[in-house]
């Protein structure tokens, strides 16, 4: 092989990748068999299933036990609009973004005491074994699980409060500024590092993925005065959703 050359099962998963982008092969039919494509491409056994598995992985297709492998219905991206924080509306910052696109959204929750792990531990600027309050999401827009998020604050600082719980309490799911803002303490910045890995199963179990697909994650903290007051991991299906920045000109 020269220089630049693709191995052959690359060379027949681009082909056959072509053929599902420009409609030759539409959704819900069905992948030419391995024997069709060591025929047809001039290919072995094992580049023909190699090339299929490539599309698999990718998750243009879908085996379904006992009838095939069929092109899948890929779904058109919506977006995500994140603004940052907007101390004006009276509701939750996932529904002041989400409201923008007109999407009914809504989440289920559940919080527990944990101690902090090493990463969480440095992301929050304590120490490792300290107690934290884990909360975990699945936010739905009409009723579809879009979004995964996992929230991580110091019960030094919310630990015996009114607001120790996100989603219980005179505050609950006001969103951390305002539930912070109830300990005076002044939450002025955030910052939020977007990078994108394949889906656990959990995650893709819950958010109705496809095994092997690639997820967006969201790191986001929040800080006051230099101080982490709470860290947590968003997670997207990248296949399903495009996340918008809007972000203001000062």
């Amino acid at each position: 092989m020269t220089f630049g050359e693709q191995p052959a099962y690359l060379r027949v998963a681009g082909d056959l990748r072509q053929k599902i982008a420009d409609g030759s092969l539409p959704p819900h039919t069905r992948l030419p068999s391995q024997a069709r494509i060591r025929a047809e491409y001039g290919v072995s056994d094992t580049v023909a299933l190699e090339a299929r598995k490539v599309l698999m992985a990718e998750g243009l297709v879908e085996g379904r036990s006992g009838s095939g492998t069929y092109v899948r219905e890929q779904p058109v991206p919506r977006r995500i609009s994140r603004a940052g924080y907007r101390g004006t509306a009276p509701s939750t910052p996932f529904r002041q973004e989400q409201s923008e696109a007109g999407a009914r959204g809504t989440w289920e929750s559940g919080s527990e005491q944990e101690e902090a792990t090493a990463s969480i531990a440095k992301r929050l600027g304590i120490q490792e074994g300290d107690r934290v309050m884990r909360t975990r999401y699945v936010f739905r827009d009409a009723g579809e699980a879009m979004m995964l998020s996992t929230s991580w604050e110091p019960l030094a600082v919310t630990g015996r409060t009114p607001v120790m719980l996100p989603e219980e309490g005179p505050l609950a799911g006001c969103g951390v500024v305002e539930r912070m803002a109830a300990l005076d303490i002044v939450v002025d910045n955030v910052v939020e590092e977007v990078g994108a890995r394949p889906g656990l199963a959990e995650e893709l179990l819950r958010l109705g993925g496809v095994p092997g697909h690639a997820v967006l994650v969201i790191e986001r903290t929040y800080y006051a005065s230099g101080m982490a007051v709470e860290t947590a991991d968003v997670v997207v299906p990248a296949d399903r959703y495009r996340i918008a920045y809007h972000l203001p000109v000062k």
